[in-house]
This record gives structure tokens, sequence and C-alpha cells, in this order.
């Protein structure tokens, strides 16, 4: 999920016009040149929803507001998120708040385009409870969208319509030209003479496709510090993702819903998993470095207790896997905790071999229940 400047700017290059705002990443650097015309509203930039309710949107008339604004919202959390900065933007007044949204349904293999009359902070609350909010699922096809929103708008007030329908082609290029699963705007401003502006922003991107997306994949490399794990994976071609400063279990593991499954499993138990990992062992070509960076970043965490390894390896060989772990521990002599090795698949006896003559701190346990239980009791 993008953060809401970084949405709006790459969705105005789409023909998506946006209120004038700028991007401040520290409440000194606030320059009155560089700011768009007053009154202000000052908004903290984190990736999720309901930062009006948690205090990180702000009304404000003056430099001086506007500087004890960032200062209070920059640095500050939400929902897990650190906030990077604020967008100071030009404050809309007399606009009506609608809604449109497209939305990835895998499952359904379309796309779910949704509109409402009324948008804004409930929304959520009413497509929960279903009302206000219309929607249909349609062809991935860009083609369709504009047509559909209209469809879906007939009957509300004019203005709200004609505005709805005249943004649903630029999100719908946005939406399939960035290959995202979200484009969300909400609210959608739509103003007293007709015209319209996306007020706020929602942009996720497929972190998979950002191979095929050079000029996003550059926007995150060159913006790391807000989007560290997305960043990390277009530099190491792997997921890795801290899910808990303070746990206690490191975790070594490869496929992404093995390894959801098993922190969901920890979890349950009242363990405090330390990471998510899909490090993708048919990639690793004899080389140890992608385990020497994930051991790594584990012993940083400072409660971790002991590492749980799951390997279920189909393309590469558990021989060559567990000589390259080897290396890795090798490589990284501050991870001094038990490792508990879960592996099944081919070349399990070498494995075994190359692990029980090569790293004493290895107790290898094929069964998954075992392996839990044995590392949940030294967490």
């Amino acid at each position: 999920m993008l953060v809401e400047h970084d949405a709006k700017m790459i969705a105005s290059l789409h023909g998506l016009p946006v209120p004038a705002g700028v991007l401040v990443e520290s409440a000194g650097a606030i320059d009155a040149a560089r700011l768009p015309p007053l009154p202000w509203i000052v908004k903290a930039q984190v990736p999720v929803g309901g930062r009006g309710k948690a205090g990180l949107v702000r009304a404000v008339d003056s430099i001086d507001a506007a500087r004890a604004g960032a200062n209070a919202m920059i640095g500050a959390r939400l929902r897990g998120h650190r906030a990077s900065g604020v967008r100071i933007e030009t404050r809309v007044a007399h606009a009506h708040e609608a809604y449109l949204a497209l939305l990835l349904d895998p499952a359904a293999a379309a796309i779910r385009v949704l509109v409402a009359e009324h948008g804004g902070v409930d929304i959520e609350a009413a497509a929960a409870n279903g009302q206000g909010v219309r929607s249909m699922l349609v062809a991935p096809d860009e083609a369709v969208i504009a047509p559909t929103v209209a469809a879906l708008a007939a009957g509300f007030a004019p203005p709200v319509a004609n505005a709805l329908a005249r943004a649903a082609a630029p999100l719908a290029k946005t939406f399939f030209q960035c290959e995202a699963t979200l484009a969300e705007i909400n609210p959608l401003f739509v103003l007293p003479d007709g015209g319209w502006l996306a007020a706020d922003m929602k942009l996720a991107l497929d972190e998979n496709a950002l191979v095929r997306q050079p000029e996003l994949a550059a926007l995150v490399e060159a913006r790391r510090h807000v989007y560290p794990e997305a960043a990390l994976k277009i530099t190491t071609g792997f997921d890795y993702v801290e899910v808990d400063p303070e746990g206690t279990i490191g975790l070594v593991t490869t496929g992404a819903g093995l390894s959801m499954m098993l922190i969901d499993e920890l979890r349950a138990q009242g363990r405090r998993p330390f990471n998510f990992v899909d490090i993708r062992t048919g990639q690793f070509r004899g080389n140890p470095t992608r385990l020497i960076q994930v051991l790594s970043w584990i012993a940083r965490g400072p409660r971790i207790k002991v590492v749980l390894v799951n390997v279920f390896a189909g393309i590469t060989h558990l021989g060559e896997f567990a000589r390259l772990f080897v290396e890795a521990l090798e490589a990284v002599p501050g991870l001094r905790v038990p490792i508990i090795a879960r592996l099944i698949g081919n070349g399990f006896d070498e494995a075994r071999s190359i692990l029980s003559h090569e790293a004493e701190q290895v107790m290898l346990e094929p069964d998954l229940e075992r392996a839990i239980a044995i590392a949940a009791s030294y967490a």
C-alpha cells in the first residue's frame, strides 16, 4: 500500500486531478514558498486508513500551525505503521464526498467495482452493513470500467453521478497500468461547479509485478525508508517481514502459505514469531547469500530464543540446502541459539548427515508438530 502522497502523484500522471500539495518529511523543512495556497490540511503519511479518527489529519491556517501539526505527526504510529512525513495540501471547502474503488478479486478472476453516493470516514462501516455501497464484478478489462461505474451510479444526484463517471476512466488507467490490486478514491470531492478531485487516494501494488514496472520499482527504491519490505524484495528477490520486533522465535521458511500457517499456529499457542520469510529454495543455485541475510536479520532480534526452520524441498535437494545452511551459520557467528530444523523432501538422509556432523546447534525433527512444540519450549 502506497502512502497517500505517492498514490496521488502516480494517479495524477494518469489524469486524476488532486488537490495541490507537497510532501514534507521534517517539520523544520517546511518552506512557505513551496506550500500550495491557503487554507491547508496536514495529513500524516501512513499506508493505512483511519488517520482522521486517530488525530493524524489537521486543518491549519498558518505556517506555524502547519509546522506544529507536522511536528506532532511525523514519527507517530498508527496500527503498527510509522508516519514517514506529512502531506500539506490546499483544503477544499463546500464539496460533496462520494466514493469510487476498483479491487482485484483473485477468487473470481475479476475486478470488483464499488461506488457510493456518500463517501468519507464511515464508508467501511456502511459497506459492512450492506448500506450505500453498490458493487459489481466485471472482467479484467480497462474498457468496461467506465460504463460499469455509470450504470452503478444511475439514480445518484446528477452532479455526483457525472463526477463518478468522469473519474472512472483515469482511475481504471491507473489501476491497470500499475498492475494494482486496489485503487480507491475516498472521498471523491464533487465541487459546486461540477468539477471533482481525488481528495484521498489508496493505491496497493502487487510487489510481484514490480519487475514489469520500472518506474514504480524506482519509486520504491528511492523511498526505501517508507517501503522497506518492498525495497528489500526488489534487492534480494524474496519476501521478508519483521512481524513482531519483540518476537522470540526466528523463522527460516519457504512457501508463503505454509509460512503464514506456521505463524498462525505459533500465535495460537501463545508464542511470538519474530518474522515472516518465503526464502524460495528453488533460487539458491548453490549460493548461501539469502540464508546469510535472513539469519543476520534474525540475529538482530533482541529477544530471539530459538530459530525454527521449515523447508519443503521440491526443486532444491535437501543435501544442498544443508550445506548452504551450515555455510550461513558460520557467516553469522552472532546467532547462538538452538535451531530446530524440520526438513522434508528429496535428499533428507544427506541433509541429516551434514547437519549432525557440521552444525551442533541444529536439532533435526522431521515431524512439524513436534518441531513446533520443541521450538515453543525454548521460547
